[in-house]
C-alpha cells in the first residue's frame, strides 16, 4: 500500500479500536458504579496529561514559556465553554448560577449529572488530541512504514486508558451507553483527520502541533480539577475518601503501565 493508504488504515483503525476497547471496559461496569470510577477517570486524566500530553507539548514548542501559555490560554478558553454552556443551560431551564437553587440558596448538583458540562468539555479536548496523534501517525509513514505501524500500534496502547475515563465521564454527565460510545467515535475520526492533512501539509501541521497538544492537556487538567474533583468531596468518610485515593493512583498507573510498552514498540 501507498503512505497515505497506510495513514488512513491505521488512524481510521487505531481510533476506532481505542475507543471500542476502552467502552468495552467502561461498559462492563454497572451505572451505579459510575461516580466510584470517577476517581479511576480523574487519576487516568491528570496522569495523560502530566506524563503524556504535557511533556511533549513543552518539547514541540519554541520554549517552556510559550507552552505554559498556551496551557493558560487553554484552560481560560475551557472555562469560557463551560460558562457559555451553563448559560445555555440557564436560558433554556431558568436558573440563577449554578450551584445555586431559584432563592439564590446553594446546593450541590446532582451526583451522576452535570448537564453534560464536563463530557462536552472532555470530547473538545479529545478531539485535539486525536488530531495530534493521526498527525503523529502520518510523520511516522513518511518515515517508513513499519515505523509507522508500530507508531500507531503504541498510540492505541497508551489511549485505551484515557478513553476509558473520558467514556466514564460523558457517563457521568449524562449521556448514555450508547450516545457516549457514538460521540467517542466521532471524536476518534478527528485522527484520520490529522493524519490526512498531515500527509499533505506536514511542515504546517507540525508548528501547530505544540497548539494543540497544550489545548488537550489544558481540557484535561481543567476538568480533573474544576469539575470531578469538587464532585469527590461530597463523601468526606475515610472509607470513601481512601477509596477515591487508590482509584486515583490506578488511573494513574494505568498510563505509567502503559508508557513502557508505547516506548518498548516504538524502540
Amino acid at each position: 500500500m501507498t503512505p497515505l493508504a497506510w495513514i488512513v488504515v491505521m488512524s481510521l483503525a487505531g481510533g476506532v479500536l481505542s475507543v471500542l476497547v476502552a467502552a468495552a471496559l467502561s461498559w462492563a461496569a454497572r451505572p451505579t458504579w459510575v461516580p466510584t470510577l470517577i476517581s479511576y477517570a480523574i487519576g487516568a486524566l491528570l496522569g495523560a496529561a502530566f506524563l503524556e500530553v504535557l511533556p511533549h507539548a513543552i518539547e514541540a514548542a519554541e520554549s517552556p514559556e510559550r507552552a505554559a501559555m498556551n496551557i493558560l490560554a487553554g484552560i481560560l478558553i475551557f472555562f469560557v465553554l463551560e460558562k457559555l454552556v451553563l448559560w445555555r443551560h440557564c436560558h433554556d431551564e431558568g436558573c440563577h448560577g449554578h450551584g445555586h437553587d431559584h432563592a439564590g440558596h446553594a446546593h450541590a448538583p446532582a451526583q451522576g449529572h452535570d448537564h453534560g458540562r464536563s463530557g462536552l468539555l472532555i470530547l473538545i479536548g479529545d478531539t485535539f488530541h486525536n488530531f495530534v496523534d493521526g498527525v503523529l501517525i502520518a510523520a511516522a509513514f513518511v518515515e517508513s512504514t513499519p515505523l509507522g505501524i508500530v507508531t500507531a500500534m503504541a498510540i492505541i496502547a497508551h489511549e485505551i486508558p484515557q478513553e476509558a475515563g473520558d467514556f466514564l465521564i460523558l457517563m457521568h454527565s449524562g449521556y448514555s451507553r450508547g450516545r457516549a460510545l457514538a460521540f467517542n467515535l466521532l471524536s476518534s475520526l478527528a485522527t484520520l483527520v490529522g493524519g490526512i492533512l498531515a500527509y499533505f501539509a506536514l511542515s504546517h501541521m507540525q508548528s501547530l502541533v505544540p497548539v494543540f497538544l497544550a489545548l488537550a492537556a489544558a481540557s484535561m487538567i481543567y476538568v480533573a480539577v474544576a469539575d470531578l474533583i469538587p464532585g469527590l468531596h461530597k463523601r468526606t468518610e475515610l472509607r470513601a475518601t481512601a477509596q477515591q485515593v487508590l482509584l486515583i493512583a490506578a488511573g494513574i498507573a494505568s498510563i505509567v503501565l502503559a508508557h513502557p510498552l508505547a516506548e518498548r514498540a516504538l524502540g
